[in-house]
Protein backbone atom coordinates (compact mmCIF):
# COMPACT_ATOMS: atom_id res chain seq x y z
CA UNK A 1 0.00 0.00 0.00
CA UNK A 2 0.93 3.33 -0.62
CA UNK A 3 3.00 6.24 1.23
CA UNK A 4 1.46 9.20 1.67
CA UNK A 5 2.34 12.66 2.31
CA UNK A 6 -0.39 13.40 5.14
CA UNK A 7 -1.47 11.10 7.77
CA UNK A 8 -4.61 10.52 9.90
CA UNK A 9 -4.67 11.60 13.75
CA UNK A 10 -6.08 9.70 16.28
CA UNK A 11 -9.85 11.68 15.66
CA UNK A 12 -8.91 10.75 12.30
CA UNK A 13 -8.44 14.19 10.95
CA UNK A 14 -5.49 14.65 8.30
CA UNK A 15 -2.59 15.74 10.64
CA UNK A 16 0.80 17.62 8.96
CA UNK A 17 3.40 14.76 8.06
CA UNK A 18 6.70 14.82 9.86
CA UNK A 19 8.53 16.42 6.31
CA UNK A 20 6.20 18.96 6.76
CA UNK A 21 6.28 19.96 10.07
CA UNK A 22 8.02 23.33 11.05
CA UNK A 23 10.13 22.89 14.31
CA UNK A 24 10.83 25.36 16.79
CA UNK A 25 13.35 27.97 15.91
CA UNK A 26 16.17 26.50 18.67
CA UNK A 27 15.47 23.25 17.34
CA UNK A 28 15.75 23.94 13.74
CA UNK A 29 19.39 26.13 14.54
CA UNK A 30 20.91 23.16 16.28
CA UNK A 31 19.38 20.12 13.75
CA UNK A 32 20.39 22.67 10.81
CA UNK A 33 23.96 23.56 11.90
CA UNK A 34 24.25 19.37 12.70
CA UNK A 35 23.42 18.76 8.89
CA UNK A 36 26.12 21.65 8.16
CA UNK A 37 28.48 19.97 10.16
CA UNK A 38 27.63 16.57 8.56
CA UNK A 39 28.13 18.20 5.11
CA UNK A 40 30.75 20.56 5.71
CA UNK A 41 33.67 18.32 4.96
CA UNK A 42 32.55 16.96 1.55
CA UNK A 43 31.56 20.57 0.42
CA UNK A 44 34.58 21.47 0.66
CA UNK A 45 37.19 19.00 -0.27
CA UNK A 46 35.76 19.21 -4.21
CA UNK A 47 37.33 22.70 -4.63
CA UNK A 48 40.00 22.02 -2.67
CA UNK A 49 40.96 19.19 -4.98
CA UNK A 50 39.75 20.67 -8.16
CA UNK A 51 41.88 24.41 -7.23
CA UNK A 52 44.63 22.51 -6.28
CA UNK A 53 45.30 20.65 -9.14
CA UNK A 54 44.68 23.56 -11.63
CA UNK A 55 47.48 25.59 -9.49
CA UNK A 56 45.20 27.96 -8.18
CA UNK A 57 46.25 30.77 -5.75
CA UNK A 58 45.00 30.86 -2.45
CA UNK A 59 42.95 33.79 -3.06
CA UNK A 60 40.71 32.19 -5.62
CA UNK A 61 40.87 28.93 -4.32
CA UNK A 62 39.61 30.77 -0.75
CA UNK A 63 36.97 32.24 -3.48
CA UNK A 64 36.20 29.05 -4.75
CA UNK A 65 35.26 27.55 -1.34
CA UNK A 66 33.39 30.58 -0.81
CA UNK A 67 31.39 30.65 -3.45
CA UNK A 68 30.53 26.66 -3.38
CA UNK A 69 29.37 26.86 0.36
CA UNK A 70 27.30 29.93 -0.88
CA UNK A 71 25.76 27.69 -3.87
CA UNK A 72 25.11 24.71 -1.61
CA UNK A 73 23.08 26.93 0.35
CA UNK A 74 20.95 27.95 -2.05
CA UNK A 75 21.13 24.98 -3.70
CA UNK A 76 19.84 23.13 -0.65
CA UNK A 77 16.95 25.34 -0.21
CA UNK A 78 15.40 24.99 -3.59
CA UNK A 79 15.45 20.79 -2.41
CA UNK A 80 14.23 21.37 0.47
CA UNK A 81 11.83 24.14 0.34
CA UNK A 82 10.60 23.74 -3.13
CA UNK A 83 9.71 26.56 -5.90
CA UNK A 84 6.75 25.32 -7.86
CA UNK A 85 7.20 22.52 -8.98
CA UNK A 86 11.01 21.99 -8.42
CA UNK A 87 12.84 20.52 -5.83
CA UNK A 88 11.58 17.14 -4.23
CA UNK A 89 10.42 18.57 -0.46
CA UNK A 90 12.20 16.04 1.28
CA UNK A 91 15.10 17.01 3.71
CA UNK A 92 17.57 16.82 0.98
CA UNK A 93 20.98 18.22 1.41
CA UNK A 94 22.16 19.97 -1.96
CA UNK A 95 26.56 19.73 -2.48
CA UNK A 96 29.18 19.28 -5.20
CA UNK A 97 29.39 15.47 -6.60
CA UNK A 98 32.45 13.42 -6.24
CA UNK A 99 31.69 12.66 -9.62
CA UNK A 100 33.02 15.55 -10.96
CA UNK A 101 36.04 15.67 -9.73
CA UNK A 102 38.12 13.37 -11.96
CA UNK A 103 36.48 15.24 -15.10
CA UNK A 104 36.37 18.70 -14.42
CA UNK A 105 40.46 18.29 -13.24
CA UNK A 106 40.90 16.44 -17.12
CA UNK A 107 38.90 19.69 -18.61
CA UNK A 108 41.28 21.94 -16.77
CA UNK A 109 43.95 20.61 -17.39
CA UNK A 110 43.37 20.35 -21.11
CA UNK A 111 43.02 23.94 -21.35
CA UNK A 112 46.25 24.87 -19.56
CA UNK A 113 44.90 25.02 -15.83
CA UNK A 114 44.70 28.20 -13.97
CA UNK A 115 41.67 30.60 -14.19
CA UNK A 116 41.30 29.52 -17.96
CA UNK A 117 40.41 26.25 -17.57
CA UNK A 118 37.61 27.42 -14.77
CA UNK A 119 35.74 29.84 -17.79
CA UNK A 120 35.96 26.08 -19.84
CA UNK A 121 34.87 23.87 -17.12
CA UNK A 122 31.77 26.64 -15.64
CA UNK A 123 30.81 26.89 -19.51
CA UNK A 124 30.50 22.79 -19.44
CA UNK A 125 28.48 23.15 -15.94
CA UNK A 126 26.03 25.74 -17.01
CA UNK A 127 25.07 23.75 -20.22
CA UNK A 128 24.90 19.79 -18.33
CA UNK A 129 22.74 21.92 -15.82
CA UNK A 130 20.46 23.39 -18.48
CA UNK A 131 19.57 20.28 -19.70
CA UNK A 132 19.30 18.45 -16.84
CA UNK A 133 16.81 20.89 -16.14
CA UNK A 134 15.21 20.37 -19.24
CA UNK A 135 15.42 16.33 -19.04
CA UNK A 136 13.21 16.44 -15.68
CA UNK A 137 10.67 17.97 -17.64
CA UNK A 138 10.46 15.04 -20.63
CA UNK A 139 7.12 13.23 -20.35
CA UNK A 140 6.95 10.26 -17.47
CA UNK A 141 7.12 7.66 -20.53
CA UNK A 142 10.42 9.35 -22.31
CA UNK A 143 11.94 9.87 -18.24
CA UNK A 144 11.04 6.08 -16.94
CA UNK A 145 12.47 5.40 -20.81
CA UNK A 146 15.67 7.15 -20.18
CA UNK A 147 16.24 5.78 -16.93
CA UNK A 148 15.54 2.05 -17.47
CA UNK A 149 19.60 2.71 -18.70
CA UNK A 150 20.60 2.33 -15.33
CA UNK A 151 19.88 -0.47 -13.30
CA UNK A 152 21.88 -1.93 -10.47
CA UNK A 153 24.29 -3.37 -12.03
CA UNK A 154 25.49 -0.13 -13.63
CA UNK A 155 24.70 1.93 -10.70
CA UNK A 156 26.95 -0.05 -8.83
CA UNK A 157 29.41 -0.33 -11.14
CA UNK A 158 29.98 3.68 -11.95
CA UNK A 159 29.77 4.15 -8.07
CA UNK A 160 32.28 1.61 -7.51
CA UNK A 161 34.62 3.18 -10.59
CA UNK A 162 34.57 6.84 -9.10
CA UNK A 163 35.18 5.34 -5.89
CA UNK A 164 38.60 3.75 -7.45
CA UNK A 165 39.82 6.71 -9.71
CA UNK A 166 39.33 9.08 -6.97
CA UNK A 167 41.48 6.82 -4.75
CA UNK A 168 44.83 7.84 -6.05
CA UNK A 169 43.37 11.69 -6.47
CA UNK A 170 43.24 11.22 -2.49
CA UNK A 171 46.51 9.42 -2.47
CA UNK A 172 48.48 12.09 -4.02
CA UNK A 173 47.47 14.62 -1.74
CA UNK A 174 48.64 12.12 1.40
CA UNK A 175 51.78 12.42 -0.50
CA UNK A 176 52.12 16.46 -0.62
CA UNK A 177 50.25 17.51 -3.52
CA UNK A 178 51.46 16.79 -7.17
CA UNK A 179 54.16 18.49 -8.42
CA UNK A 180 54.96 20.16 -4.75
CA UNK A 181 58.53 20.17 -3.79
CA UNK A 182 57.90 18.33 -0.84
CA UNK A 183 55.61 15.28 -2.32
CA UNK A 184 56.66 11.55 -1.15
CA UNK A 185 58.33 13.22 2.09
CA UNK A 186 57.58 10.80 4.74
CA UNK A 187 56.12 13.83 6.65
CA UNK A 188 53.23 14.20 4.20
CA UNK A 189 52.19 10.30 4.63
CA UNK A 190 52.31 10.67 8.55
CA UNK A 191 49.88 13.59 8.85
CA UNK A 192 48.34 11.37 6.47
CA UNK A 193 48.26 8.81 8.02
CA UNK A 194 47.99 10.51 11.78
CA UNK A 195 44.52 11.93 9.99
CA UNK A 196 43.75 8.56 8.97
CA UNK A 197 43.96 6.64 12.14
CA UNK A 198 42.18 9.32 13.77
CA UNK A 199 38.93 9.46 11.77
CA UNK A 200 38.77 5.63 12.11
CA UNK A 201 38.81 5.24 15.80
CA UNK A 202 36.01 7.87 16.09
CA UNK A 203 34.43 5.68 13.44
CA UNK A 204 35.09 2.76 15.74
CA UNK A 205 33.33 4.50 18.60
CA UNK A 206 30.05 4.31 16.92
CA UNK A 207 28.49 7.20 18.31
CA UNK A 208 25.98 8.62 15.90
CA UNK A 209 27.03 12.63 16.03
CA UNK A 210 30.81 11.62 16.10
CA UNK A 211 30.68 9.05 13.09
CA UNK A 212 28.55 12.20 11.35
CA UNK A 213 31.32 14.62 11.73
CA UNK A 214 34.78 11.98 11.57
CA UNK A 215 35.75 13.16 9.16
CA UNK A 216 35.49 17.21 9.99
CA UNK A 217 37.04 16.61 13.13
CA UNK A 218 39.94 14.56 11.28
CA UNK A 219 40.72 18.02 9.41
CA UNK A 220 40.84 20.08 12.06
CA UNK A 221 43.12 17.84 14.17
CA UNK A 222 45.49 17.02 11.76
CA UNK A 223 45.69 20.86 10.68
CA UNK A 224 46.50 21.78 14.37
CA UNK A 225 48.72 18.97 14.55
CA UNK A 226 50.25 20.51 11.58
CA UNK A 227 50.61 24.21 12.80
CA UNK A 228 52.09 22.93 16.04
CA UNK A 229 54.80 21.53 14.63
CA UNK A 230 54.96 24.23 11.66
CA UNK A 231 53.65 22.63 8.62
CA UNK A 232 50.44 24.70 8.29
CA UNK A 233 50.29 28.68 7.39
CA UNK A 234 47.50 30.98 8.31
CA UNK A 235 49.15 33.66 7.08
CA UNK A 236 46.13 33.90 4.22
CA UNK A 237 43.96 34.13 6.92
CA UNK A 238 44.40 37.64 8.07
CA UNK A 239 45.19 38.88 4.79
CA UNK A 240 41.33 37.35 3.57
CA UNK A 241 38.41 39.91 3.99
CA UNK A 242 35.86 39.60 6.87
CA UNK A 243 32.98 39.45 4.39
CA UNK A 244 32.80 38.42 0.24
CA UNK A 245 30.00 38.34 -1.48
CA UNK A 246 30.38 35.82 -4.64
CA UNK A 247 29.42 37.48 -7.70
CA UNK A 248 28.75 36.31 -11.05
CA UNK A 249 31.00 34.89 -13.44
CA UNK A 250 33.70 36.49 -11.15
CA UNK A 251 36.53 34.73 -13.51
CA UNK A 252 35.36 36.26 -16.96
CA UNK A 253 33.07 34.58 -19.45
CA UNK A 254 32.58 31.40 -19.36
CA UNK A 255 33.80 28.89 -22.32
CA UNK A 256 31.91 26.66 -24.12
CA UNK A 257 33.61 24.03 -26.19
CA UNK A 258 31.74 20.49 -27.46
CA UNK A 259 33.89 18.31 -25.38
CA UNK A 260 33.79 19.55 -22.24
CA UNK A 261 30.17 20.04 -22.70
CA UNK A 262 29.83 16.07 -23.71
CA UNK A 263 31.99 15.19 -20.66
CA UNK A 264 30.05 16.74 -18.11
CA UNK A 265 26.23 15.90 -19.55
CA UNK A 266 27.90 12.07 -19.07
CA UNK A 267 28.82 13.35 -15.31
CA UNK A 268 25.15 14.53 -15.28
CA UNK A 269 23.37 11.08 -16.52
CA UNK A 270 25.33 9.81 -13.36
CA UNK A 271 24.34 11.97 -10.82
CA UNK A 272 21.38 12.02 -12.04
CA UNK A 273 21.16 8.14 -10.81
CA UNK A 274 22.72 9.18 -7.59
CA UNK A 275 20.04 11.82 -6.66
CA UNK A 276 17.49 9.20 -7.85
CA UNK A 277 18.59 6.72 -5.23
CA UNK A 278 18.76 9.31 -2.53
CA UNK A 279 15.23 10.51 -3.37
CA UNK A 280 14.20 7.37 -2.50
CA UNK A 281 16.06 6.48 0.14
CA UNK A 282 15.38 9.49 2.02
CA UNK A 283 11.92 8.99 1.35
CA UNK A 284 11.38 5.83 2.86
CA UNK A 285 13.00 6.88 6.23
CA UNK A 286 10.73 9.37 6.48
CA UNK A 287 7.74 7.74 5.49
CA UNK A 288 6.84 9.43 2.35
CA UNK A 289 5.65 8.46 -0.65
CA UNK A 290 8.23 8.70 -3.73
CA UNK A 291 6.93 8.69 -7.30
CA UNK A 292 8.10 9.82 -10.28
CA UNK A 293 7.19 13.00 -9.75
CA UNK A 294 9.12 13.24 -6.67
CA UNK A 295 12.00 12.29 -8.97
CA UNK A 296 11.63 14.49 -11.47
CA UNK A 297 11.20 17.56 -8.68
CA UNK A 298 14.51 16.56 -7.17
CA UNK A 299 16.34 16.54 -10.89
CA UNK A 300 15.13 19.93 -11.70
CA UNK A 301 16.58 20.92 -8.22
CA UNK A 302 20.01 19.12 -9.58
CA UNK A 303 19.60 20.85 -13.13
CA UNK A 304 18.87 24.09 -11.26
CA UNK A 305 21.16 24.60 -9.09
CA UNK A 306 23.79 22.94 -11.39
CA UNK A 307 23.24 25.83 -13.67
CA UNK A 308 23.31 28.24 -11.00
CA UNK A 309 26.49 27.11 -9.65
CA UNK A 310 28.58 27.89 -12.62
CA UNK A 311 26.79 31.12 -12.92
CA UNK A 312 28.27 31.89 -9.38
CA UNK A 313 31.72 30.15 -9.88
CA UNK A 314 31.12 26.72 -8.71
CA UNK A 315 30.13 23.34 -9.67
CA UNK A 316 27.59 20.54 -10.36
CA UNK A 317 24.94 19.48 -7.69
CA UNK A 318 23.82 16.49 -6.24
CA UNK A 319 21.55 15.25 -2.87
CA UNK A 320 24.34 13.95 -0.90
CA UNK A 321 23.91 10.34 0.50
CA UNK A 322 25.86 11.29 4.27
CA UNK A 323 23.12 13.80 4.91
CA UNK A 324 20.75 10.75 4.09
CA UNK A 325 22.06 9.15 6.69
CA UNK A 326 22.23 11.57 9.14
CA UNK A 327 18.15 11.76 8.75
CA UNK A 328 18.11 8.32 9.13
CA UNK A 329 20.74 8.25 12.47
CA UNK A 330 18.74 11.31 14.01
CA UNK A 331 15.49 10.53 12.91
CA UNK A 332 14.31 14.55 12.57
CA UNK A 333 12.51 14.31 9.11
CA UNK A 334 11.15 18.23 8.93
CA UNK A 335 12.49 19.54 5.47
CA UNK A 336 12.91 22.91 7.11
CA UNK A 337 15.59 21.50 9.46
CA UNK A 338 17.61 21.43 5.49
CA UNK A 339 16.05 24.98 5.14
CA UNK A 340 17.95 26.44 7.98
CA UNK A 341 21.05 24.56 6.99
CA UNK A 342 21.05 26.51 3.80
CA UNK A 343 20.59 29.39 5.46
CA UNK A 344 23.82 28.47 7.84
CA UNK A 345 25.74 27.70 4.37
CA UNK A 346 25.03 30.90 2.69
CA UNK A 347 26.43 32.45 5.30
CA UNK A 348 29.43 30.49 5.98
CA UNK A 349 29.84 31.49 2.28
CA UNK A 350 29.89 35.42 2.92
CA UNK A 351 33.03 34.53 5.44
CA UNK A 352 36.33 34.55 3.38
CA UNK A 353 37.74 33.68 6.97
CA UNK A 354 36.37 30.93 7.18
CA UNK A 355 37.14 29.94 3.91
CA UNK A 356 41.03 30.59 3.89
CA UNK A 357 41.23 28.38 7.58
CA UNK A 358 39.70 25.72 4.92
CA UNK A 359 42.04 26.20 2.39
CA UNK A 360 44.98 26.37 4.83
CA UNK A 361 44.57 22.41 5.64
CA UNK A 362 47.87 20.55 4.67
CA UNK A 363 47.74 18.41 1.85
CA UNK A 364 49.25 15.63 3.84
CA UNK A 365 46.11 15.96 5.90
CA UNK A 366 43.83 16.80 3.43
CA UNK A 367 45.29 13.31 1.56
CA UNK A 368 44.07 11.21 4.82
CA UNK A 369 40.59 12.35 5.01
CA UNK A 370 40.12 12.26 1.01
CA UNK A 371 41.41 9.06 0.86
CA UNK A 372 39.08 7.86 3.28
CA UNK A 373 35.77 8.89 1.50
CA UNK A 374 36.75 7.67 -1.66
CA UNK A 375 37.17 4.23 -0.44
CA UNK A 376 34.13 4.80 0.94
CA UNK A 377 32.54 6.17 -2.11
CA UNK A 378 33.99 2.74 -3.58
CA UNK A 379 32.75 0.39 -0.62
CA UNK A 380 29.10 1.96 -1.64
CA UNK A 381 29.19 0.48 -4.77
CA UNK A 382 30.36 -2.62 -4.04
CA UNK A 383 27.30 -2.55 -1.57
CA UNK A 384 25.08 -2.04 -4.80
CA UNK A 385 26.82 -4.21 -6.62
CA UNK A 386 26.04 -6.82 -4.08
CA UNK A 387 22.45 -7.22 -4.93
CA UNK A 388 23.60 -7.99 -8.42
CA UNK A 389 23.92 -11.59 -9.27
CA UNK A 390 27.23 -11.49 -10.37
CA UNK A 391 26.86 -15.66 -10.87
CA UNK A 392 25.69 -14.20 -13.98
CA UNK A 393 28.59 -14.40 -16.14
CA UNK A 394 26.86 -11.69 -18.44
CA UNK A 395 26.92 -9.03 -15.17
CA UNK A 396 29.84 -10.10 -14.02
CA UNK A 397 31.63 -8.98 -17.67
CA UNK A 398 29.90 -5.48 -17.31
CA UNK A 399 31.37 -4.63 -14.11
CA UNK A 400 34.70 -6.41 -14.77
CA UNK A 401 35.46 -5.34 -18.28
CA UNK A 402 34.21 -1.95 -17.10
CA UNK A 403 36.54 -1.30 -14.14
CA UNK A 404 39.31 -2.05 -16.66
CA UNK A 405 38.23 0.50 -19.07
CA UNK A 406 38.17 3.26 -15.97
CA UNK A 407 41.94 2.42 -15.10
CA UNK A 408 43.24 2.81 -18.67
CA UNK A 409 43.63 6.58 -17.83
CA UNK A 410 45.83 6.00 -15.33
CA UNK A 411 47.65 3.38 -16.55
CA UNK A 412 48.66 4.06 -19.71
CA UNK A 413 48.01 7.89 -19.80
CA UNK A 414 50.61 8.73 -22.71
CA UNK A 415 48.21 7.02 -24.97
CA UNK A 416 45.79 10.05 -24.18
CA UNK A 417 48.61 13.34 -23.95
CA UNK A 418 50.63 11.86 -26.65
CA UNK A 419 48.57 10.24 -29.30
CA UNK A 420 44.99 12.25 -29.61
CA UNK A 421 43.43 14.98 -30.19
CA UNK A 422 43.67 17.37 -27.08
CA UNK A 423 39.97 18.27 -27.21
CA UNK A 424 39.39 14.25 -27.58
CA UNK A 425 41.53 13.74 -24.41
CA UNK A 426 39.86 15.84 -22.15
CA UNK A 427 36.72 13.76 -23.32
CA UNK A 428 38.02 10.21 -22.82
CA UNK A 429 40.78 10.86 -20.55
CA UNK A 430 38.90 10.17 -17.50
CA UNK A 431 38.47 6.79 -15.51
CA UNK A 432 34.44 7.64 -14.52
CA UNK A 433 33.88 8.50 -18.35
CA UNK A 434 34.89 5.36 -19.59
CA UNK A 435 33.72 3.62 -17.00
CA UNK A 436 30.42 4.55 -16.89
CA UNK A 437 30.20 4.60 -20.88
CA UNK A 438 31.39 0.94 -20.82
CA UNK A 439 29.07 0.01 -18.22
CA UNK A 440 26.06 1.31 -19.90
CA UNK A 441 27.26 0.00 -23.23
CA UNK A 442 27.71 -3.56 -22.07
CA UNK A 443 24.57 -3.26 -19.98
CA UNK A 444 22.68 -2.74 -23.14
CA UNK A 445 24.26 -5.33 -25.09
CA UNK A 446 23.86 -8.51 -22.58
CA UNK A 447 20.83 -7.37 -21.02
CA UNK A 448 19.05 -4.83 -22.82
CA UNK A 449 16.65 -1.82 -21.33
CA UNK A 450 15.55 -2.94 -17.27
CA UNK A 451 11.91 -3.89 -17.19
CA UNK A 452 9.21 -0.55 -17.02
CA UNK A 453 6.98 -1.46 -13.78
CA UNK A 454 5.32 1.71 -14.25
CA UNK A 455 2.45 0.09 -13.67
CA UNK A 456 3.44 -1.20 -10.27
CA UNK A 457 3.79 2.92 -9.35
CA UNK A 458 2.46 3.81 -6.01
CA UNK A 459 -1.21 5.19 -5.95
CA UNK A 460 -2.01 8.93 -5.38
CA UNK A 461 -4.96 11.41 -5.09
CA UNK A 462 -8.10 10.85 -3.02
CA UNK A 463 -7.45 7.39 -2.53
CA UNK A 464 -4.03 7.33 -0.97
CA UNK A 465 -4.41 10.22 0.93
CA UNK A 466 -7.19 7.69 2.84
CA UNK A 467 -3.88 5.83 3.55
CA UNK A 468 -1.52 6.29 6.79
CA UNK A 469 1.96 6.87 6.82
CA UNK A 470 4.05 3.75 6.81
CA UNK A 471 6.49 3.51 9.97
CA UNK A 472 8.36 2.05 12.82
CA UNK A 473 5.04 3.46 15.11
CA UNK A 474 4.93 2.26 19.29
CA UNK A 475 3.48 -0.47 20.04
CA UNK A 476 3.08 -1.83 16.10
CA UNK A 477 4.73 -4.53 14.60
CA UNK A 478 5.38 -2.96 11.07
CA UNK A 479 8.67 -1.48 10.50
CA UNK A 480 9.51 0.49 7.30
CA UNK A 481 12.52 -1.25 5.51
CA UNK A 482 15.51 0.24 5.87
CA UNK A 483 17.50 1.43 2.93
CA UNK A 484 21.49 1.56 3.37
CA UNK A 485 22.37 5.18 3.34
CA UNK A 486 25.71 4.72 2.56
CA UNK A 487 24.61 3.62 -1.01
CA UNK A 488 23.70 6.52 -3.07
CA UNK A 489 22.01 5.04 -5.69
CA UNK A 490 21.35 1.55 -4.46
CA UNK A 491 17.23 2.48 -5.03
CA UNK A 492 18.33 3.70 -8.24
CA UNK A 493 16.83 1.47 -10.63
CA UNK A 494 13.70 1.52 -12.69
CA UNK A 495 12.30 -1.76 -11.06
CA UNK A 496 12.97 -0.77 -7.49
CA UNK A 497 11.00 2.89 -7.97
CA UNK A 498 7.98 1.27 -8.68
CA UNK A 499 8.76 -1.20 -4.90
CA UNK A 500 8.09 1.15 -2.44
CA UNK A 501 5.37 0.28 -0.87
CA UNK A 502 4.46 -2.17 2.24
CA UNK A 503 1.80 -2.76 4.76
CA UNK A 504 0.01 -0.03 5.90
CA UNK A 505 0.39 1.01 9.84
CA UNK A 506 -2.43 3.50 10.97
CA UNK A 507 -0.59 4.51 14.11
CA UNK A 508 0.95 7.88 13.70
CA UNK A 509 4.18 8.60 14.96
CA UNK A 510 5.54 10.90 16.30
CA UNK A 511 6.72 13.68 14.22
CA UNK A 512 10.29 14.46 15.69
CA UNK A 513 12.62 13.84 18.52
Amino acid sequence: MARVAARLSTDGKQSTHPVDEVLPLPKLALYGFQHVLAFYAGAVIVPIIVGSALKLSPEQLVYLINADLFTCGIASIIQAWGIGRIGARLPLIQGVTFTAVSPMIAIGLGAGGGTAALLVIYGAVITAGIATFAFAWLPAKAFRTVMRLFPPVVTGTVITVLGIVLIPVGLNDAAGGLGSPDFGEPKNFAYAGGTMLFILILMKLGKPFLSSIAILLGLVVGTGVAFLLGDAKFGDVGNSDWIGVTTPFHFGVPKFEWFPIVLMLIVMLITMVETTGDTYAVGDIVGKEVDSETVARALRADGAATALGGVLNSFPYVAFAENVGLVRMTKVKSRFVVVAAGVFMIVLGLLPKAAAIVAAVPHGVLGGAATVMFAMVALAGIQTLGKVDLKEEKNALIVGVSLAFALLPATVPVFFTKHMDADLSSLLNSGVTLGATAAIVLNLIFNGLAADNAHDAPETGAQALAEAEVGTAPGSGATAPEVPAAVPAQAASPAASAEKADDADPTPSPSAP
